[in-house]
């Protein structure tokens, strides 16, 4: 056989992004499981062939679609110096969960539970890096003492996505900023510093001001100092 021939040529640069973008413009409007590679083929002016190319299935396509679609949630790691605003500058803003992100994720939900192939491919390539930002991010407020350093990362790590994305998809309220900072200021914060997180927090503060500096103080911590 001729290596040549047997070497297939890949789809890149421009035409890749053109490729990606009609993915997810026919994942907003048709969901997952009606999407079909002929679909993404003729969106893109594209050869069916072409993407079997460059992507073996329609579950892998979806996957990096998603990672690199505008639309989705690029969560990116913020080290403000306080758990409340990393948290902040990590889940808010046009690159955090907002109403444009949810929507993109709503259109795979389904296939969660109906693709196995994507679903291992949606949490190995999508949603783990998502959690190793913000198990670091936890990582970090023990490292500066503002939370135990024993912790339930594991659990704690996706409260503040769940909440949201619980409220998006089941109550159908999409998430704002406003939301966000109220999530993590009652619910968030007041969870890992309440007292049985095994042993007392040290309050980190700072004095410059920051519409995302850490302000919280736990009722706990309020209480004692009242009594004392």
């Amino acid at each position: 056989m001729n290596m040549r021939t047997s070497i297939r040529p890949r789809v890149e640069g421009e035409r890749e992004d053109e490729i990606l973008d009609a993915c997810v413009e026919l994942l907003i409007e048709a969901g997952y499981d009606r999407l079909t590679m002929d679909a993404v083929a003729k969106r893109a002016r594209a050869s069916k062939a072409t993407l079997y190319r460059r992507w073996e299935s329609k579950a892998s396509l979806v996957v990096e679609a998603l990672i690199r679609a505008k639309q989705s949630p690029h969560i990116g790691d913020h080290d403000t110096g306080t758990l409340r605003g990393d948290l902040l500058s990590t889940f808010c803003g046009n690159k955090g969960i907002n109403e444009s992100a949810t929507q993109v994720l709503g259109s795979v939900i389904t296939a969660l539970s109906t693709d196995p192939e994507f679903a291992e491919l949606f949490r190995d390539k999508f949603i783990a890096p998502k959690v190793a930002v913000t198990q670091a991010i936890y990582a970090r407020a023990q490292a500066r003492g503002e939370i135990s350093g024993d912790l339930d990362l594991e659990l704690i790590g996706p409260a503040l996505a769940g909440i949201l994305l619980h409220r998006t998809f089941i109550l159908g309220i999409p998430p704002d900023d406003a939301t966000i900072e109220r999530v993590v200021d009652h619910v968030i914060l007041p969870a890992v510093q309440h007292p049985s997180c095994a042993g007392e927090p040290q309050q980190h503060r700072r004095n410059a001001a920051s519409p995302h500096q850490s302000t919280y103080t736990s009722p706990t911590t309020t209480k004692a100092r009242k009594s004392s």
